[in-house]
């Protein structure tokens, strides 16, 4: 397909930089749409350029989402099978040195909560923390876009801007309660890191760097916490 061959040539251009980009219908036929990266750490994962997609939409109709595994083989990894099923959208990966291919569609794929990857905007605190809300409570949180660097947040976070918004209500200095969401200052001043409390001195959450996790309530994590909060719906 020709369209194949031109995202090949734009994986192996971009290399070792993940290409990502999207197969569009134009008059009939499938063309491959090149968009931007924006992900600073771009040989790890993707960002497609928002306007890159809006310019496609424009000429088009989307098909399918494109990107490349310039160091690991064209299979999708957890994040890849999170991500295509929140676009609603086949998917195609090729690693740029092998040549090899391979297509994932939507199946209806959930993450586990406990032991998946952090993946900067697919598998990160604040998407852990919306899954559990969604599977214990039936509750669905706004997904509120990141910036393209995770170091930016770190240092400039937004949880505090938007927990009321949210649907969560600051109750810092009440008795705990299972459900009640922690925000913790990890390696930087400001509140930049999410949790939920599991009862019993354990909660869940998903440090960078780590595999999401259980932990012990307590210590350092019980020192960082600067706010506790509880969603609306639990508020008497």
């Amino acid at each position: 397909m020709a369209w194949k061959d031109d995202a090949l040539e734009h994986a192996k251009a971009d290399a070792p930089r993940e290409a990502c980009g999207l197969v569009v219908v134009i008059k009939g036929r499938r063309k491959y749409w090149p968009c931007r990266n924006l992900a600073v750490a771009a040989t790890d994962f993707f960002i497609l350029d928002p306007e890159d997609y809006a310019a496609a939409e424009d000429a088009g109709t989307i098909h399918a989402i494109f990107h490349s595994h310039p160091t690991t083989p064209a299979v999708p990894s957890e994040a890849d099978k999170i991500a295509c099923e929140k676009s609603d959208l086949p998917w195609f990966i090729v690693n740029p040195v092998t040549g090899s291919w391979c297509e994932h569609k939507p199946e209806g794929y959930r993450a586990p909560l406990l032991g998946r990857e952090w993946v900067w905007g697919v598998t990160d605190c604040w998407t852990l923390v919306r899954d559990w809300y969604a599977e214990e409570w039936g509750l669905e949180l706004r997904d509120w876009d990141r910036p393209a660097d995770p170091n930016y947040f770190t240092y400039n976070p937004m949880f505090e801007e938007c927990f009321a918004a949210t649907g969560f209500v600051d109750v810092t200095g009440k008795e705990v309660q299972i459900g009640d969401m922690f925000l913790m200052s990890l390696a930087a001043p400001g509140l930049n890191h999410c949790a939920v409390y599991l009862g019993h001195q354990h909660f869940l959450h998903h440090v960078r760097g780590r595999l999401s996790s259980r932990d012990i309530y307590g210590g350092y994590y019980q020192k960082n916490t600067g706010r506790v909060l509880r969603h609306s719906s639990r508020c008497q």
